[in-house]
């Protein structure tokens, strides 16, 4: 199939895959979850599907990204992509490594078989987010190497990670060299959030293929932009500002959409001219703006200013998430993004390992007295700082 336009491709990597800039994701455009494969999927969430890849192709997003675990997304490509020239897209599933790399590699398997392929272009172990999960792929004999093995089989052609969680854990997944190590990186890096950014520069300093994850959403909900980042980002929108930033950066060779109609493929498309031309002054013109507003109404240039500074939430009283919890009250405070800081607040609390740690909701009964940051501000000073934080985001 012929793209309608003049998408850009970079080479992934040691992979040495031709990687479209955009990619389609495919978790937004799933039918439920969790997957029922005793329950039909409507002929009309099907249809819906079909149109999508279909338009991800005619634009030449040619890398079509799921998980074995986005409920029934594998099984609705898999009544799809068959129709499809194998060599006409890149196909990347993720499965998440656990205790037992047989019970790893039936996944596995069982995601080949929902997709109805031969063989992954891309498998990811998904969500290598605490150390556990580290142990998981990366010990001996671990699920990193259940997938070499697959690997040797011809199942899957390379293998990588994405990591939603502490930069620690990431950097050492990206050191881990036994088996082959990784050959890529799934990670969250974008302009409100530039912690991961020495992991974005360890894998290209290894050759590693660096895939960006939910630029649009967990970026910033930049679907629904405030009207701060609106006036800060002009003649850009905040989503195509944030597409152009996150693409410049070098090593940077693809970002998601996570499209769930046509419609939302059109705007990031508009990035493909940008970036055949010199756009650092205006970004660097954005980023300026960008950084004024923030300090004006923070005393702080960037959101995440704090972050390196603060313990993590497993050293924190309360196990509450401070780099989190301060980053969300900077971006409602110097971005007016309300609507994103109080969803993502509401995501601590809840157990997971993608968003581990606490709010800030009982912060008055901890004593912070022996709590150490090296951002300069006094305990008493803090927790002021996290009371006023839960009082706006909860």
């Amino acid at each position: 199939m012929e793209p309608d336009n003049q998408m850009i491709y970079r080479r992934f990597g040691r992979t040495g895959l031709n990687m479209p800039v955009l990619s389609f994701g495919c978790m937004r455009s799933m039918f439920a979850w969790p997957d029922t494969p005793e329950k039909p999927v409507p002929a009309e969430a099907q249809r819906q599907l079909a149109v999508l890849v279909e338009a991800a192709l005619s634009h030449g997003i040619t890398h079509i990204e799921t998980a074995h675990g986005y409920g029934s997304s594998e099984r609705q490509l898999g009544a799809i992509l068959p129709r499809i020239p194998r060599n006409d897209y890149l196909l990347q599933t993720k499965v998440v490594p656990c205790a037992d790399p047989e019970e790893f590699t039936a996944k596995v398997r069982l995601s080949l078989q929902r997709l109805q392929v031969q063989r992954l272009d891309l498998l990811a172990l998904h969500g290598i987010n605490d150390f556990r999960s580290l142990w998981y792929a990366c010990r001996k004999d671990g699920c990193l190497a259940a997938a070499r093995r697959l690997q040797e089989r011809g199942l899957i052609d390379f293998i990588g990670f994405s990591g939603h969680g502490p930069l620690d854990v990431i950097l050492q997944a990206l050191a881990h060299d036994e088996d082959g190590g990784f050959d890529y990186l799934n990670v969250h890096w974008y302009y409100i959030l530039d912690v991961n950014r020495p992991a974005i520069e360890l894998a290209v300093s290894k050759d590693l293929g660096v895939f960006i994850i939910s630029p649009t959403d967990k970026g910033g909900r930049l679907f629904a932009p405030s009207s701060t980042l609106v006036r800060c980002c002009a003649p850009l929108s905040p989503m195509l500002f944030n597409d152009l930033y996150c693409l410049n950066h070098p090593g940077v060779c693809t970002i998601s959409i996570g499209a769930s109609q046509p419609a939302h493929f059109t705007e990031h498309l508009q990035v493909l001219p940008l970036l055949q031309t010199e756009q650092s002054l205006l970004l660097a013109e954005i980023d300026g703006r960008l950084r004024r507003e923030m300090k004006n109404r923070t005393d702080h240039e960037r959101p995440d200013a704090l972050w390196p500074d603060l313990p993590s939430w497993d050293q924190s009283p309360g196990a509450i998430n401070l780099p989190m919890t301060v980053w969300l009250y900077q971006l409602l405070r110097g971005w007016a993004m309300r609507d994103f800081a109080r969803s993502r607040y509401r995501d601590l609390g809840q157990g997971s390992s993608w968003v581990p740690g606490n709010t800030a909701d009982r912060v008055k009964t901890y004593d912070f007295k022996h709590v150490k940051t090296a951002t300069g501000l006094h305990p008493k000073e803090l927790k002021a700082l996290l009371i006023a934080a839960h009082r706006a985001l909860r």
